[in-house]
């Protein structure tokens, strides 16, 4: 345990158990869509539609940003798995803390076996903002102060990454998205995508509606199935 994290970990830790209120509140916006992302899909969703001179370059990093979140995912779930495991806060009892994740829906038996760096949560959040960002500097300083109080903070103070599992995730999913933002390969991921939107409206917005829903929803469905079926085969 290196010591900027447990320094950090220590000071919010002090605000743990003192109001089960509060601990309730917090444990409900890390569960709960809407809390968890999906304010941020509608802000994509709300610059795909938007009107104006840069209507065509909006559509660009709408698209670009929505690869660049699947490619997040699968790289935060790729990391997890290959780099050495690390123990989640509320299951480290070298820390000799108690988190208010030990007592909720959040300590499942995944979360348990899945190592905490980097957070995944950060990486595809972060990556979703930094899109926002680049269509709006003012709409992406609301999607950051979003991820970090919303979707950030709420999962170290209960326990379930230490600060440098988030920050690593923030420094991942920026630059990912970054990458695929880069103009010429924005373009050449964008133009597909927006010629079949034009040709083929219904079945695209129903595409993208159920890749909306399942971003929002961090393919929580979809990964119960696989491991349910995994532990059957």
């Amino acid at each position: 345990m290196n010591a900027f994290d447990l320094t950090i970990l220590r000071f919010i830790n002090h605000f743990a158990f003192r109001s089960s209120l509060f601990d309730y509140a917090v444990i409900g916006i890390e569960k709960f869509y809407f809390t968890r992302g999906l304010g941020l899909i509608c802000l994509l969703w709300w610059i795909w539609f938007r009107d104006g001179p840069t209507a065509r370059r909006d559509k660009e990093i709408v698209t670009a940003t929505m690869v660049a979140t699947f490619v997040a995912l699968f790289v935060g779930r790729f990391m997890a798995h290959w780099l050495p495991f690390r123990l989640r806060p509320f299951s480290n009892p070298a820390l000799m803390m108690r988190f208010p994740a030990e007592a909720s829906a959040c300590s499942g038996h995944a979360l348990r076996t899945w190592s905490s760096f980097p957070s995944d949560h950060a990486m595809m959040w972060c990556a979703v903002a930094t899109g926002i960002f680049l269509a709006s500097r003012r709409l992406g300083a609301i999607a950051f102060i979003y991820a970090l109080v919303f979707i950030c903070l709420p999962r170290v103070y209960l326990g379930m990454h230490y600060p440098t599992d988030v920050l690593a995730g923030i420094v991942l999913g920026v630059a990912i998205c970054l990458l695929f933002n880069y103009p010429a390969l924005r373009h050449r991921i964008a133009t597909p995508a927006l010629d079949w939107s034009i040709k083929y409206q219904g079945v695209f917005y129903a595409l993208v509606f159920l890749l909306s829903f399942e971003l929002a929803s961090q393919f929580d469905e979809l990964r119960s199935l696989t491991e349910f079926i995994w532990r059957r085969v």
